[in-house]
């Protein structure tokens, strides 16, 4: 996915990080480097706000339930696919 507009940082790889941003997961350059870019980019902070409310409805219903070890990745895959998908 890319806007049209030029950034220090590209929407793909903004994108491929989010879910390890909603996670905490990232350094703290990278935190900072998401949140520059989600402030100048309106189509990855929509894409970035559906995400979050993705994970806080999955943690909403799910939230009780052990999960899989191999689930995350297998969503993630997932989701990389339609992206992929989606961009063609």
């Amino acid at each position: 996915m890319s806007c049209g507009n030029a950034h220090d940082s590209d929407c793909r790889d903004i994108l491929d990080k989010v879910y390890r941003y909603l996670d905490g997961e990232l350094t703290e350059t990278d935190v900072a480097e998401i949140r520059v870019h989600l402030d100048e980019c309106s189509p990855c902070l929509k894409e970035y706000d559906l995400d979050k409310a993705i994970k806080a409805l999955v943690h909403k219903h799910c939230g009780c339930d052990p999960v899989p070890a191999d689930l995350r990745s297998k969503v993630l895959a997932r989701i990389a696919e339609v992206r992929a998908e989606l961009a063609d």
